[in-house]
């Protein structure tokens, strides 16, 4: 941390001292930036700063030496400052024996400095860890170790930093207050409203009176409200350490920021939720850049007058940042779970949002009566005429209302599904799986509450392709208007990358969702294009891979394991001989019967990739076209032999999967097992299959009696021959090895060259450069093949374009 610095000179018995490299002997002395007492392991910085007090008071170090700008303490984990003038008063103390030894704690001496120190160091001890606050750490000394400085320069909060801060401060500070794990169920208030009234203070006096949390020097005042008398009541709460913890976290940091920041903080409480709590109330805070141009296509389908002649409501509203860029203030409604989003949607009123306070209220949407709504609004839903006039503009959760691992008892529900509970037993019936999806109950009362309305909203497209979504998608009947997807990275609270759509339906019209179109940005906004998402797709690929289980065990050479139907389940996918056990896996035995087609579903699975965009696309019941297709059906053999999910190894049994001869690769010792080069070459006859097995998908000769028992060599596509012949290459080069296994599959060869990591994981290099070299070309070969693949994937009918 203090390489430009110079650490190498020697100031009586300071354990490190820091200053400036000289360039020649100066005139003066050279000024010190830092004396700190150093210790290995893990110590009590406290002490060792007690004890370097002790040190200099004892050899009076600064009547020798310029005294330096701070002391401090180091160990293997962390570092302390204190500016040098906050604690030099204590050397001229009177009637004091500094000549105790520094390092004995239990002198009455040292107790002394320890209890003046510690009261100092409280108050501004400057405390950083090297793993957590590493990079404050390096701003600090580049700001502060500078000639002259005089004071400290502290990190200037803004809004690219508070959630970093914030994070931190959850760890440091919020341990020492005196609430409980929820702080305040009843006020809903949060950790993120304490920590607020901290941020924006000035010496512990919060400086914005409208936060649900104010900051009283010493203690928090909330919960603040008129009782039923009328008088102003409050609760309080104090810190269980003195404010020890308290106050050496804020002592890094500038508060309160910049005046300019503070709305924006404020406004942005949302970030400040914990994550469930957060995915339960909707507090999804959506991108400015997408509220513009969800603003933008809604203007495209209603007009450029539509502001004027449609109501507006958002009953998801979090702080209200989706009805930024309205202008018809008088026509616009916000509603939400969250009491305090309220107030701060409020507060943001009179600091200038276009909304109205009275049309600005809490409402829980998933199970309130409507009759609580405000009158005006209540009017125009139970209007026929002016509820087609109402446009429902929401960005609803994306979370389930129940956690599958409480279904399965591994975990617990999240914090209020007990009411979401009531709402889905509810809905259940309706749009059956569906409505373990918040957005999906969203949209089944909008349906219902709300009809001949118009429905904008941002969603994940579960909604159109979804397998849990067929009965939902009987019960909604509603016509696609337009809509847009983006990658879901670019909302600041959702997880994973897949396509999350704002889509734009009209509910008077009943119309079956098919299919849909939508335009598709990246990120900076930038049109790439459309992309179809389909509603009433045919039977799945795994209905398909059923026709192909194995009746007998007889030859397994293999086992299948795979998972869901659609790309996000890609990982999933794999062959080898043991098999992670996984209740939500099927696994297939793989012999000479089913190959074909087990090859065949596993290069269809994992020849393209998978993108935030086809992340939810269903793999389809495919059409009888594939079985006349024998080049496919070689090519897909081919990419199941040298993908890298193919994990059959030796080590957990005979490796059938060699798809060479042991002349070919110049092999030390004979194979255990031909298998695979024998059904290469037609060498697999009729006696190794069991009457019961389902036919293979496989060629048979033409002509011969002798013949008529075995089947064709296989005589492969251009493409799968690149790949043979590279493969073939780095069979022989690995062969070449004294040590090698003559039995080894492509993964064992590659675990040979890459090795695996600490963690058991293998590694994504190898230090053998001519290995590195024949395995890059057989992945270019390998692409070539998948490229070609991929396209007959859409023509067979395995998934839709």
């Amino acid at each position: 941390y203090f390489w430009q610095y110079d650490c190498s000179k020697i100031i009586g018995n300071v354990d490190f001292c820091v200053t400036f490299y000289q360039d020649k002997k100066e005139i003066y002395e050279q000024e010190s930036l830092l004396w700190a007492e150093a210790k290995t392991g893990s110590s009590d910085v406290y002490k060792s700063i007690a004890q370097l007090v002790l040190t200099i008071g004892k050899a009076r170090t600064f009547d020798k030496h310029l005294p330096p700008a701070m002391l401090g303490a180091f160990d293997s984990e962390k570092i302390a400052f204190v500016p040098y003038s906050d604690i030099h008063e204590i050397f001229y103390q009177s009637d004091f024996n500094w000549n105790v030894t520094p390092s004995n704690y239990d002198t009455k001496e040292f107790k002394q400095i320890h209890k003046k120190v510690s009261e100092i160091i409280d108050e501004k001890a400057l405390l950083f860890e090297y793993e957590s606050d590493e990079k404050e750490l390096i701003k600090f000394i580049k700001t502060n170790f500078v000639l002259g400085k005089f004071g400290i320069t502290k990190t200037q909060i803004d809004k690219n930093n508070f959630i970093t801060i914030y994070n931190k401060w959850l760890q440091s500070v919020k341990p020492t207050i005196d609430v409980n794990r929820d702080v305040d169920k009843k006020s809903g208030i949060i950790a993120g409203d304490l920590d607020l009234a901290d941020l924006l203070s000035y010496e512990d006096e919060t400086l914005k009176e409208k936060l649900f949390v104010l900051l009283r020097k010493d203690h928090y005042e909330l919960d603040r409200k008129f009782d039923e008398m009328g008088l102003f009541s409050s609760k309080t709460t104090t810190f269980n350490d003195g404010q020890r913890a308290h106050n050496q976290f804020w002592n890094k940091y500038e508060r309160p920021p910049r005046e300019e920041y503070w709305d924006y903080i404020v406004e942005r409480r949302d970030l400040l939720v914990p994550q469930d709590v957060r995915e339960r109330k909707g507090s999804f805070f959506t991108p400015q850049i997408w509220v513009e141009l969800s603003q933008k296509y809604i203007a495209d389908v209603l007009g450029k007058d539509w502001q004027d002649e449609y109501y507006v409501w958002d009953c998801a509203a979090g702080t209200g940042n989706l009805l930024t860029g309205l202008t018809n203030k008088y026509n616009i409604w916000a509603s939400t779970l969250d009491k305090q989003d309220v107030e701060v949607m409020k507060d943001r009123i009179k600091n200038g949002a276009n909304l109205l306070e009275s049309h600005v209220f809490q409402f829980d949407f998933l199970n309130d009566d409507f009759e609580k709504l405000p009158e005006p609004l209540f009017e125009i839903i139970n209007n026929p005429k002016k509820r087609k006039k109402l446009v429902i503009y929401i960005n609803p959760p994306y979370a389930e209302a129940t956690s599958a691992r409480k279904v399965t008892g591994t975990g617990d529900n999240r914090p209020g599904v007990a009411k979401l509970h009531a709402v889905n037993k509810l809905y259940k019936a309706k749009i059956g799986n569906a409505s373990n999806e918040i957005f999906a109950l969203f949209m089944a009362r909008i349906y219902e509450k709300c009809p001949f309305s118009i429905l904008a909203q941002f969603s994940t497209l579960k909604l159109v392709q979804g397998a849990n979504f067929k009965k939902f998608r009987k019960f909604f009947l509603a016509k696609f208007l337009k809509g847009f997807v983006v990658m879901s990275n670019t909302f600041d609270n959702v997880k994973g990358k897949f396509a999350i759509g704002f889509t734009i339906w009209d509910l008077s019209k009943k119309e079956k969702i098919s299919k849909i179109q939508c335009d598709v940005y990246e990120k900076s906004n930038m049109l790439l294009g459309k992309k179809s998402f389909y509603g009433n797709l045919p039977k799945s690929i795994n209905n398909w891979l059923v026709n192909y289980y194995l009746n007998s065990n007889k030859l397994i050479v293999g086992t299948l394991s795979t998972r869901g139907n659609d790309f996000q389940n890609q990982q999933y996918i794999y062959l080898a001989y043991k098999i992670i056990n996984n209740v939500h896996d099927t696994k297939v035995n793989i012999n000479y019967a089913n190959l074909i087609p087990i090859c065949v579903y596993f290069s269809v699975r994992y020849c393209i990739k998978g993108t935030w965009l086809n992340n939810r696309d269903q793999f389809l019941y495919p059409n009888d076209s594939w079985e006349k297709d024998k080049e496919f059906q070689k090519d897909c053999l081919t990419f199941a032999l040298f993908h890298g999910k193919n994990r059959i190894s030796s080590k957990e049994g005979t490796n059938h999967w060699i798809p060479f001869t042991e002349q070919e690769v110049d092999a030390k010792e004979k194979f255990e097992s031909n298998f695979m080069s024998n059904f290469i070459k037609g060498k697999i006859n009729n006696n190794t299959i069991e009457p019961n097995d389902k036919p293979s998908i496989f060629e048979k000769p033409e002509s011969s009696e002798e013949q008529s028992s075995k089947a064709s060599p296989l005589v492969f596509s251009s493409e799968a021959e690149a790949v043979f012949d590279a493969g073939r290459e780095l069979w022989r080069y690995y062969h070449s090895q004294p040590d090698c296994n003559a039995n080894a599959s492509l993964y064992d060869i590659r675990e040979y060259f890459q090795g695996r990591s600490a963690s058991g994981r293998m590694n994504s290099t190898s230090k053998d450069e001519r290995y590195t070299q024949l395995i890059a070309k057989l992945r270019k070969k390998f692409n070539f093949l998948a490229k070609k693949i991929e396209v007959k994937v859409y023509e067979h009918g395995f998934l839709k374009e």
